[in-house]
């Protein structure tokens, strides 16, 4: 069966591509070295119509995610990639008849994290950010689509992804520990909920092939929740130093959390609780087989 995949260059999508081990055609906006490629824009609303032909499955990762810039400034972009392109996308597949539809979606489709809890794909709130609510926007409406036809559509919601070359806030922690900026953070017990990038990869590539994962929604963690701190301690492992015994106290971060509505929007974010829950993944046989400490300083 041949398959498509959209966001081969990205974190995730690198190590899919590798993992699935079969011709594959991927979209991209510029030719892949190793994959027969469809040259598309996803933002600019053209798929060629011939893109889908032969295609029996589809993993969607492409999207926006991680932009720096403030994202009320340009939640026509998030609109435009993760639910316009994704429908997009989804209704071509239709008709093209694509068997199954793979959407990688994200936690905070799902809503805010209420203190010590660790949600479950029940526990539905209001999504967090213009991205949760493009990525939970985009979600009903596959779902939909879903049900209106014959294709097969399976939703996976990453927690907190970390690996090799990792890139956001995590590659920023790591990167600040490697240079010394990054101060030793106090032990709070707060619970975050993370997965490896190749667990992840286990996880999406089963809900590909189980027919119980059709119409379904499903959270992917390792099952370990741990602490901000506990996160810290590993990355200084990882980069072979050693672990201080002090830390900066909580009550600082309290104060810097008052000056500024973005300061205590990133402190909640650094030192609050993000736990979920994958027995849902489980139930299908999902087990993680990586900690974090298999992730590295590659190209950091």
């Amino acid at each position: 069966m041949k398959i498509l995949l959209t966001g081969v260059t990205g974190f995730i999508g690198q190590r899919l591509a590798n993992a699935i081990g079969l011709e594959i055609r991927v979209l991209s906006r510029v030719k892949h070295p190793n994959f027969e490629t469809v040259i598309c824009d996803l933002q600019s609303g053209i798929i060629p119509e011939d893109a889908l032909d032969g295609i029996g499955m589809i993993f969607h990762l492409a999207g926006c995610a991680h932009d720096l810039r403030d994202a009320s400034k340009i939640q026509n972009i998030y609109q435009k990639l993760n639910v316009d392109a994704t429908i997009r996308l989804a209704k071509l597949a239709v008709k093209s008849g694509v068997k199954k539809f793979i959407f990688v979606s994200s936690v905070k489709a799902g809503g805010g994290n209420s203190l010590g809890i660790c949600k479950s794909e029940k526990d539905q709130g209001d999504p967090e950010g213009i991205y949760g609510k493009t990525k939970r926007e985009a979600e009903l409406k596959l779902l939909k689509i879903s049900k209106e036809s014959n294709m097969h559509v399976s939703i996976i919601r990453p927690s907190l992804v970390y690996g090799p070359n990792v890139k956001g806030n995590l590659k920023l922690m790591l990167l600040g520990i490697k240079k010394g900026w990054f101060p030793p953070i106090p032990e709070t017990r707060n619970k975050k909920s993370m997965i490896h990038v190749d667990d992840l990869v286990r996880a999406i590539l089963l809900i590909a092939h189980d027919n119980r994962a059709n119409g379904e929604i499903f959270i992917a963690t390792d099952g370990v929740p741990i602490s901000s701190r506990e996160i810290y301690n590993n990355m200084c492992s990882t980069l072979g130093k050693s672990i201080p015994k002090w830390s900066v106290p909580k009550i600082f971060f309290n104060m810097v959390s008052l000056i500024n509505p973005n300061f205590k929007y990133k402190i909640n974010k650094l030192l609050g609780d993000e736990c979920y829950s994958s027995a849902k993944l489980e139930a299908l046989g999902f087990k993680a087989q990586k900690t974090l400490k298999d992730m590295n300083e590659t190209n950091i």
